[in-house]
């Protein structure tokens, strides 16, 4: 099974730097993006492959937000944000039970400008870590998503610089290493320790040119199908995005 997950930064726009047709020419079993900033009637879905069944999770604010999955395999089940109210209003999950797994795509919350909503990122960051941990009871569990965190320095360019940065502060990291305690595993940096890459580019200071980038997008999964991941991969593709694809190859 392949699986590409992509935050797309605006679904719409992507969309006419040709995301369908990399979706197309990549012909993944199920794809997940996040920030799709768009209500499902407004996407150009007529250019996607009649292959896909579309699962959509839309923020309540316009243009902002939101999640989307798209499978050739037909779920079990699907399940949104299954948090308190509080959570509830930004489309930020989709959790998709099939046969033998369970499948998260998950946009976590940025800490945002002087960290202001860095206590709101820690509350869902605890309720998340729950949430699949309680699916991981029933089935294994693939996590994947923009989790808006750098876990380790080698997963960004400047640490020495960023410790006070939202995505790269010890609270963030240390939720992180939390999160991996329930159960799971970092597929890419299992597979290549020591590899630097990464899924993030600022817009800013032509920063993907000079390579100033952070990994920041995730597939985790249950510690006990560790060894069904043939890859774990992240997709160089430029122009549609600030993120860059990734992927996981699994035998699941």
């Amino acid at each position: 099974m392949k699986i590409i997950n992509y935050n797309v930064n605006g679904v719409r726009a992507a969309a006419k730097k040709g995301l369908f047709d990399f979706i197309k020419d990549s012909s993944p079993d199920i794809v997940c993006l996040e920030e799709v900033k768009s209500f499902k009637s407004q996407a150009p879905l007529e250019l996607l492959s009649n292959d896909y069944e579309v699962i959509w999770h839309e923020a309540k604010r316009p243009g902002y937000s939101g999640t989307a999955l798209f499978t050739k395999i037909k779920p079990l089940s699907v399940t949104f944000e299954d948090f308190d109210d509080e959570f509830n209003t930004e489309g930020r999950m989709i959790a998709a039970e099939f046969e033998s797994f369970y499948l998260v795509a998950v946009y976590t919350p940025n800490a945002g400008n002087e960290l202001k909503r860095l206590d709101f990122r820690m509350k869902w960051d605890e309720h998340f870590r729950e949430f699949i941990a309680e699916l991981d009871k029933k089935k294994p569990v693939i996590v994947t998503g923009d989790l808006n965190v750098a876990h380790n320095e080698i997963d960004l360019k400047n640490p020495d610089t960023n410790h006070m940065n939202p995505g790269f502060t010890d609270d963030e990291r240390e939720s992180f290493t939390k999160t991996l305690e329930k159960g799971f595993k970092d597929t890419f940096r299992e597979l290549y320790p020591t590899k630097v890459e990464y899924s993030w580019y600022s817009y800013r200071f032509k920063a993907k040119e000079k390579g100033i980038g952070w990994r920041i997008d995730y597939f985790l999964v249950s510690n006990r199908i560790m060894d069904k991941v043939n890859d774990s991969f992240i997709i160089q593709e430029p122009g549609m995005s600030d993120h860059q694809p990734i992927g996981l190859d699994i035998n699941i």
